[in-house]
């Protein structure tokens, strides 16, 4: 696999709340991006308490994983449920953290097939044959409106509710993950995406800067600075993976 994988602050934010996590077990090939929100620092405290929790379950369940003694939807499930009753508990026991919360959206591959946990609205996105398609569904107000048909893709891209979301980790007791599984073709491309990029950078220019790269780390910069070049003006953090 060529991976790379890019995190900035943006120009206008003065703390990067993103954080991302790529496994460093080869038999176990785990990754995930988590932009967490919340005032001071509590967005911070979300999304690396949720990364953490990821890589936590993971050894825990190493072996059992690596034997197929579990099956890979409950791993995720049962990573992120644990993840949500961390960030919850501590909101709820620090007034600091209160309300605080984190996307989560992950990509797990084994058996030659890739699997996706997916929280709010971050993003997967599958490149096959030159084409770029989204594999999650954006768990936010605007996403919704347009799903059912009360506003254009036009309208929602400068809607004064953009940011608001529907789900996410750690803002409720409970939480329901979206998880899928595609199988898995060699020069494949997954990318996995905070808001900050998806925002700022369209479908057709993640396409294109992609596949004009010469390897993924290369990419993911060049998707990161041409955020920046256009404002700016949240955290950016994208991991791609190429299967060879």
């Amino acid at each position: 696999m060529d991976v790379g994988f890019c995190t900035d602050t943006g120009i206008v934010r003065e703390i990067n709340q993103d954080s991302y996590y790529c496994s460093d077990i080869d038999e176990l090939p785990l990754f995930v991006v988590a932009d967490g929100m919340g005032g001071q620092n509590a967005g911070e405290v979300a999304s690396m308490l949720a990364i953490s929790t990821m890589k936590e379950v993971l050894y825990e369940f190493k072996d059992k994983l690596l034997n197929d003694e579990i099956e890979i939807p409950y791993f995720i499930n049962l990573a992120l449920s644990r993840a949500n009753y961390k960030i919850y508990k501590q909101s709820l026991e620090n007034e600091r953290f209160s309300g605080m919360g984190t996307t989560v959206t992950l990509a797990f591959i084994k058996s030659n097939k890739i699997y996706i946990g997916h929280v709010g609205d971050s993003r997967a996105y599958l490149i096959r044959e030159s084409k770029l398609i989204q594999l999650t569904q954006d768990h936010s107000l605007v996403a919704e409106l347009v799903r059912n048909g009360s506003i254009t893709e036009e309208e929602a891209i400068n809607h004064p509710q953009k940011n608001i979301i529907t789900r996410a980790i750690g803002t409720e007791k409970e939480v329901k993950v979206d998880i899928t599984s595609i199988d898995i073709l060699t020069g494949d491309i997954i990318i996995l995406c905070t808001d900050g990029l998806s925002n700022m950078v369209s479908d057709k220019d993640i396409l294109k800067i992609m596949l004009s790269s010469e390897n993924m780390q290369e990419a993911c910069d060049k998707l990161t600075y041409i955020a920046n070049e256009r404002g700016g003006f949240d955290n950016t953090t994208v991991l791609a993976i190429r299967i060879e």
